[in-house]
């Protein structure tokens, strides 16, 4: 008879009825990455990734890795996305203050319109 159950770390044991074990090796403790801050995938970016292979003793440049180029251009257009919508946030901001204005305006201008009191009260108001 086989048993699945989990233990206290979250791997999945399997348990034979003689309760002979066999667990999985957990190859990247997802856990301790995200507490000290490194990414869930180690090959997703560092040194090993991000810098070149080799240096030139003279000085001179390393090319870029074809990977490292595509990182690149990703990075590129994630920022040209992000300036662009940000530019139309502000516009919304903007056109909503214009439309907020208009409306105060619109509503100064009815109640200029409306009728005004005459005689006695009119009277009482000019000599205030």
């Amino acid at each position: 008879m086989l048993r699945v159950t989990q233990n206290t770390t979250g791997v999945i044991c399997k348990r034979l009825a003689r309760n002979i074990s066999c667990t999985a090796q957990v190859s990247i403790d997802q856990r301790w990455r995200e507490e000290h801050g490194l990414p869930a995938n180690p090959n997703e970016f560092g040194p090993l990734t991000n810098l070149p292979d080799y240096t030139f003793l003279d000085g001179r440049p390393t090319p870029m890795g074809s990977n490292q180029k595509k990182r690149l251009i990703k990075q590129q257009t994630i920022a040209a996305k992000i300036v662009t919508l940000n530019k139309e946030l502000d516009m919304a901001k903007q056109r909503y203050q214009q439309l907020q204005q208009q409306e105060k305006e619109q509503r100064q201008q009815i109640m200029q319109a409306k009728l005004k009191p005459k005689g006695k009260l009119m009277l009482e108001n000019l000599k205030k």
